[in-house]
């Protein structure tokens, strides 16, 4: 909040009115400091000193601490129940796979050295690097070392329904439960989203902070693409576009950019468009193939790369749409809302729907074009649900949704065995631990520390012992299945100056000795699984 009143402050910039304008301006306006910061140096636990110091100085300054105990007295049970069923869901074992492989050594890697230049050389998914993880290692030293920057989120959003009394967006609030065990950074991406669209259709005007503001949320998840669309179209077509407006957006967008150049080597990952020959980009063939793993998981790994090759293109469709297990059902029910949704675009006949019907159109063409997974367009089904009742007084509906749904949230998350029942094909349920009394004081986490190390040429690694991820390994690490990788290609990322961090990391072709090193290497990583 102290941040959100700074950036008031200083640039006039608020995206809504109350307590969660602030917040949500706050988290813009730090994440694009600690963006710039994490350039030249670690985001360590001095950094985030001075963030609270910073933030808590202004709180205080402005005695914003006065508007905030009038809404908690005004609050209501409600809101508290809610608050409190957040905080019990946040306390729960994380279940995301990337959670391990690569929420946390991002994390990692940003709070001991900020964004190093082509780390996706040494493992392709560092490369992502996303502003979340920027944001969330400002505060994982001191105020949140468990890294559940999304109950921040979660909390924000109730605030801004409450003070609102936009109680819509309580329908679906439920789902969002399932992510505050992890820094994700789709949670962040789908609440921001729907709180822009629904501000949009709502009010007369259109707030001049939400572009920058839509950039940002594409900068955290970039499948959010057609939200920058939907505003700047909005902004057109009620003649309220400024050059002001104009350039505070391709302010953040430079940044997006600058920031993928820099540890990936391409404007956009992991797509290898635009490719200005910079000599730290990864290798071709790892590209190649991280494509053809992005086809296979397309289709959930239930065909392999020669089948989906032979496929017509009416299989193409067909398979995808009714692949075995409860993901085609999200694959059919997109289908089917963006054409209901038409349907009713055109029987509003208002152009804000059209442009919204646009904006998921192309979003929509683009991930079916790369990698059509579930998990990319899941914002699009409450999206649609806010663009056709916004205006509806739906409060008794939505209380009741909210309250049955994070019942049962809770349910699942307790008992994940009934999840799993329920659905077989959810294989996330066997990374869901069942619920401890120590999780009423202590956020729940999982351990695993055992690594062996290994040096080939100038780089001495670690890779996690009889484990895929790099969870709670020391950098620099690499996942061991881009070790073997590495080795069927006869390359390795090397330090371009081992005696500079900052300099960052290139792959070279590997010599005798060094691949005398990766197979001994190898050697020890099989034997690990051979052992009891």
């Amino acid at each position: 909040m102290g941040w959100g009143l700074i950036a008031e402050k200083s640039f006039r910039f608020n995206l809504t009115e109350g307590i969660s304008g602030r917040i949500l301006s706050g988290i813009l306006f730090l994440s694009l400091i600690l963006t710039v910061g994490a350039f030249f140096f670690g985001i360590n636990i001095y950094v985030e000193a001075i963030i609270l110091c910073i933030g808590l100085l202004y709180f205080f300054k402005e005695k914003f601490y006065q508007k905030l105990s009038t809404f908690f007295k005004n609050a209501g049970w409600a809101f508290y129940g809610s608050a409190i069923m957040c905080v019990a869901c946040a306390s729960f074992y994380p279940f995301i796979l990337d959670h391990f492989g690569y929420y946390i050594p991002t994390i990692r890697w940003l709070s001991e050295f900020g964004l190093i230049k082509g780390i996706s050389n040494l493992d392709l998914t560092l490369g992502q690097m996303s502003v979340w993880h920027i944001f969330q290692a400002g505060f994982s030293h001191i105020s949140d070392p468990f890294l559940r920057i999304n109950l921040l989120v979660t909390v924000t959003y109730l605030i801004y329904i409450f003070e609102n009394k936009n109680w819509i967006h309580l329908a679906f609030f439920p789902v969002f439960l399932f992510f505050l065990q992890s820094p994700s950074p789709d949670l962040p991406a789908y609440i921001f989203s729907l709180i822009v669209v629904y501000e949009i259709f709502a009010k007369p005007k259109i707030n001049s902070g939400f572009l920058a503001f839509s950039i940002f949320i594409f900068t955290i998840k970039p499948t959010m693409i057609w939200l920058p669309v939907f505003v700047i179209l909005n902004l057109i077509v009620r003649k309220e576009m400024s050059l002001k407006i104009l350039l505070s957006g391709a302010f953040i967008f430079s940044f997006f950019i600058i920031k993928n150049i820099w540890t990936f080597g391409y404007p956009f990952f992991p797509l290898t468009i635009f490719d200005l020959n910079f000599p730290w980009k990864p290798n071709h063939e790892m590209m190649r193939q991280s494509s053809e793993y992005a086809v296979l998981k397309t289709y959930d790994a239930q065909y392999s790369s020669e089948q989906i090759k032979n496929f017509s293109p009416k299989e193409k469709i067909t398979n995808w749409l009714f692949i075995s297990g409860i993901k085609s059902v999200f694959n059919v029910g997109l289908i089917i809302s963006l054409i209901l949704y038409g349907v009713f675009a055109f029987i509003e006949k208002e152009k804000k729907h059209f442009i919204l019907l646009g904006s998921l159109l192309l979003k929509s063409a683009l991930i079916l074009s790369f990698s059509a997974q579930y998990r990319f367009f899941l914002e699009v089904f409450p999206v649609i649900f806010i663009a056709c009742f916004y205006s509806v007084n739906i409060k008794r509906f939505a209380l009741i949704i909210f309250s049955a749904g994070s019942l049962a949230t809770l349910s699942f998350l307790t008992y994940p065995q009934i999840l799993m029942y329920l659905i077989p094909s959810f294989r996330l349920g066997n990374t869901m631990a069942q619920f401890k009394i120590s999780q009423l004081y202590k956020p729940a986490e999982y351990f695993h520390n055992e690594y062996d190390s290994f040096k080939v040429g100038n780089l001495n690694y670690h890779v996690s012992k009889k484990y895929p991820f790099n969870y709670e390994t020391p950098v620099p690490a690499i996942s061991e299945g881009f070790v073997f990788d590495y080795q069927r290609l006869r390359i390795f990322p090397q330090w371009k100056n081992p005696d500079n961090t900052r300099s960052g990391f290139i792959w070279k072709k590997l010599d005798q000795k060094e691949k005398t090193e990766l197979d001994n290497a190898i050697k020890v990583i099989k034997n690990n699984y051979q052992q009891p």
